[in-house]
Order: structure tokens, then C-alpha cells, then sequence
């Protein structure tokens, strides 16, 4: 049965430039961040100035224990509101101007990667309670020398700022929650669709109050079974580098956007290594996806063939890790190496690849065929952790012993 596609006109050439126009109007603001930056050295030369006072007049003497709980009081009403101009630097330099590149930083905000106008509205106005309670308590400490007024006046707006913070919290859910509708319902008027051999879970775009959970990215990482990196019996292999994979289990190269190869004979527990460095990637707040050589090559072939493989490539750019495992059980032909070729090149430099095989990287011409196997293997090694393991096979040793049993 045919089917029927809506028309839809391009818009003009005048309106696009008008719109790319008025989009670029958003670079006036990031003067008034660098501003906002200079605020911010204003608010440490505060700070330092009345940490010098308030050791002076300890040092000679002169401070009151109410003297120096005002004193400090002060630093930290200062250090909140230095706090608060990164919040609104950072953050809204992110929402409103242009992208900061801090994807798999070690440093990155939790929130940075989710924020949006609400996210930060909820953020600024809890950061303000917090500053006001700090006020208020500085006028409660010095309570003979404030007036009844200004107590008064100060409580009445504190609470206000809590009012206000609490219904900007509120509001912000269903305001979420409507645009995840709006986002799921135009994923599904054109998304394609898809054959249902193995259910990959996608990339999940999430906000801060939707945020997955450790145990929702083990579930959509797709791991055949979790495997921790404390249970690997590193006593079993004959030739190791343990403090290689310790090194590994920091995430350091998640970070660095670098490969990790483990390569060995059957049996070695180069899947373990690959799962539990998953796992902890997970656990460290990275979304990862796990598939076999095989699988993965069907997943791209698919891709292809409904015509969607840069779409695929750029999907996969959600996760920070991608795990393939077993290279080398099954050989490719030349198309599907060329597929693999696009998946390491599209990653290349840009997020963490995990590769699992029986022979090392200058042998893969016995498993891929055509003419990208030397630029596929020359990318993945260039920011590659190499790990050799050698050894028998652990689930043969298992059989053997209980056998001998």
C-alpha cells in the first residue's frame, strides 16, 4: 500500500538569513559574561580585603567573638555570591550563546550538561535563599544593633525568596515533562522505522529532573552480564599488565576521548575487563552501549540500508563510551570493514571506543577485508591503551578441574 508524504516548502533564502541574522545576535551577550568574570575578581579582592581585616584585628586583639561570627559570616556571603556569578557565567553563557566543550571533563558540573532556562531559574533562585539566609542570620546575630524594622523586613522578604524559589521548582517540572512529550512526539512522526532484531536501547537526551540513574544506564548499556573489574582473577593469565588496568579503571580515558584494545586468546577475560570498565563508567555517570563485532556490524548494515548511517553515527555520539567486543570470531567482507571504518573515523578523537579481540591490531588484514582496514586500524591505535593478555582459557581450566574432580 503506498504511501502518502507531506509536502513541506523550504523556507526562502531571505528568511533563512534573517533568521542565521538574528540567531548570531546572541554573540552581543558574551561581553556582558566577560563582565560578569570581572565581577567575579572584584568579589575575590573583597574577599581577601576583609579576611586581611578580620586577621589583623584577631592578631592585635581587637575582634569580639560577635565581631568575628559577623566577620566570617561575611566571607561566606561573599564566597556564595561569588558562587552564584558562576552559576549564571557558566550557565547561561551555555543556554543562551554557544556550547562549552566540556563533555567527559573529570571537572564538569553534574547540572552543566543539562541545563536549560529552567534548570538554571530553579538553580539562581535557590542560590538566593541561600545568600538571604545568610543576611538574615548576620542581622540576627547583630540583633541590639539592628532595628525591629529591618528584622521585620528582612524575614519578610527572605520568605518571599522562598516562596518565589519554591514555585519556580514547581512550575519547572511540568514544564519539562512538556517538552519530553513534544520531543517524544516528534521522534516518533519522523523517525523511521526499525527492524526489531535486537532491542538497542537509544541515547536517551534527558534533563536535570530526568536525569538516568546508575542502575537505568547499566539496563540501556546492553551488557550480556555486569561485571565488576575487583571480581577479574588477575592471578589467571600468565602475562598481564595490572597496573595498566587500574590505571584504566579511573576513567581517565573517558576523559581524554582515548581507545582501550584488549587483546588475547579466547577465555582471557577480555570481555570482563570491557564490561567492568563499562559498568564503572556507568557508575560514573557515562552512558555506554555494549554490542558484539557481529551485532554491531548488523546494527550499521541496517543503518545503511534504510539510508540513515551518518544519522546513526551522530546518535551514537550520546553515548560516551561504545564497547565492541569479540573481533576476530567472525571475518568482515569489505563492506561491512568500511562500516567499521566509518564508525572508528566518526569517533575518532571525539568519544571512547572499547575493543575486544583475539589478535592484535596489525593482524586485523586477517579479519577485515578492503581497502580502509589500514586507515580503521591506523585511527583507533593513535590514542589506543594497548592491553595484552596471554594465558589458557579460564573457562577451559574450570572444565578441566571439574573434570579431574
Amino acid at each position: 500500500m503506498p504511501t502518502v508524504q507531506a509536502i513541506t516548502r523550504d523556507p526562502s533564502p531571505t528568511t533563512t538569513t534573517l533568521g542565521y541574522a538574528l540567531f548570531a545576535t546572541r554573540w552581543l551577550q558574551a561581553p556582558l559574561y566577560f563582565g560578569l568574570v570581572a565581577a567575579q575578581g572584584v568579589y575575590v579582592y573583597k574577599f581577601f580585603n576583609e579576611l586581611w581585616t578580620l586577621v589583623l584585628r584577631c592578631v592585635t586583639g581587637q575582634a569580639t567573638e560577635t565581631y568575628v561570627m559577623l566577620a566570617v559570616l561575611k566571607l561566606v556571603d561573599v564566597v556564595m555570591i561569588a558562587n552564584l556569578l558562576i552559576m549564571v557565567i557558566v550557565g547561561g553563557y551555555e543556554t543562551f550563546v554557544s556550547r562549552i566543550g566540556l563533555q567527559g571533563h573529570r571537572d564538569q558540573p553534574e547540572w552543566l550538561s543539562h541545563v536549560n532556562s529552567n534548570v538554571l531559574k530553579v538553580k539562581l533562585a535557590t542560590a538566593i535563599v541561600g545568600i538571604s539566609s545568610v543576611h538574615l542570620l548576620q542581622m540576627f546575630v547583630d540583633v541590639h544593633h539592628t532595628s525591629r524594622h529591618s528584622l521585620l523586613w528582612g524575614t519578610v522578604i527572605h520568605m518571599a525568596f522562598i516562596a518565589s524559589a519554591a514555585i519556580l521548582a514547581y512550575m519547572s517540572g511540568p514544564m519539562a515533562a512538556h517538552a519530553e512529550r513534544g520531543d517524544r512526539h516528534a521522534h516518533r512522526e519522523h523517525a523511521p522505522d526499525e527492524p526489531a532484531a535486537k532491542a538497542f536501547v537509544p541515547a536517551q537526551v534527558t534533563t536535570r529532573e530526568d536525569e538516568p540513574s546508575a542502575e537505568q544506564r547499566l539496563r540501556a548499556a546492553g551488557f550480556p552480564a555486569r561485571k565488576r573489574l575487583e571480581d577479574f582473577d588477575s592471578e589467571h593469565p600468565r602475562s598481564f599488565d595490572r597496573e595498566a588496568v587500574a590505571g584504566l579503571g579511573k576513567l581517565d580515558f573517558v576523559a581524554a576521548r582515548r581507545n582501550v584494545v584488549f587483546v588475547g586468546p579466547p577465555g582471557t577475560g577480555k570481555t570482563h575487563l570491557a564490561v567492568g570498565l563499562g559498568v564503572r563508567a556507568c557508575q560514573a555517570g557515562h552512558s555506554v552501549l555494549f554490542a558484539t563485532a557481529e551485532e554491531w556490524a548488523a546494527r550499521l548494515a541496517g543503518a545503511r540500508d534504510a539510508g540513515r548511517l551518518a544519522e546513526e553515527l551522530a546518535a551514537l555520539d550520546d553515548h560516551a563510551v561504545l564497547i565492541v567486543d569479540e573481533i576476530g570470531y567472525t571475518p568482515f567482507d569489505a563492506d561491512t570493514t568500511a562500516l567499521f571504518f566509518q564508525l572508528i573515523a566518526h569517533r575518532y578523537e571525539r568519544a571512547s571506543l572499547i575493543v575486544t579481540g583475539d589478535r592484535p591490531l596489525g593482524r586485523w588484514d586477517e579479519i577485515f577485508g578492503g581497502p580502509s582496514t589500514l586507515a580503521m586500524v591506523d585511527r583507533l591505535a593513535h590514542h589506543a591503551d594497548v592491553v595484552r593478555i596471554d594465558g589458557d582459557s579460564y573457562r577451559m581450566r574450570r572444565a578441566t578441574s571439574a573434570w579431574a574432580d
